[in-house]
């Protein structure tokens, strides 16, 4: 039987660039919320020929539902996994500093508006499996 696994949605970030570190931004107890929520993320934009930029941005975070179980008929495992992932995002673009002559210095990356717990969708969210 496979485990069943959780899929941070701020690893959708890594896709943009150096992922740097997830900052806490509420009271909470993160180590026992289960579900999905937007949440401040920083992450450094580079691109080859722009020193880089820290970016603070809204991301998808949490932890979903998510199980497997036998059954006795083929494939054998009933499995629900949701991701927490972007139901709505907004695009910001950001120039980055001291680009070398002929470099685009304007860097592209997605802003969470609203994260919901969904199957995973490798158009928006590094969808990994075990």
């Amino acid at each position: 039987m496979k485990l069943a696994h959780l899929v941070l949605g701020a690893t959708a970030l890594l896709l943009l660039g150096g992922c740097d570190s997830v900052l806490s931004t509420s009271n909470g107890n993160l180590h026992t919320f289960v579900g999905c929520a937007v949440r401040e993320f920083t992450f450094l934009a580079k691109k080859p020929g722009c020193r880089g930029l820290r970016i603070t941005t809204d991301a998808c975070w949490g932890r979903c539902e998510t199980w497997e179980k036998p059954i006795l008929e083929p494939p054998y495992i009933e499995a629900h996994h949701r991701v927490c992932t972007y139901n709505k995002t907004k695009q910001v673009i950001v120039k980055l500093p001291n680009c070398a002559p002929g470099v685009d210095p304007f860097y592209t990356y997605p802003m969470a508006v609203r994260c919901d717990c969904g199957a995973c969708s490798t158009a928006t969210t590094e969808c990994e499996t075990i």
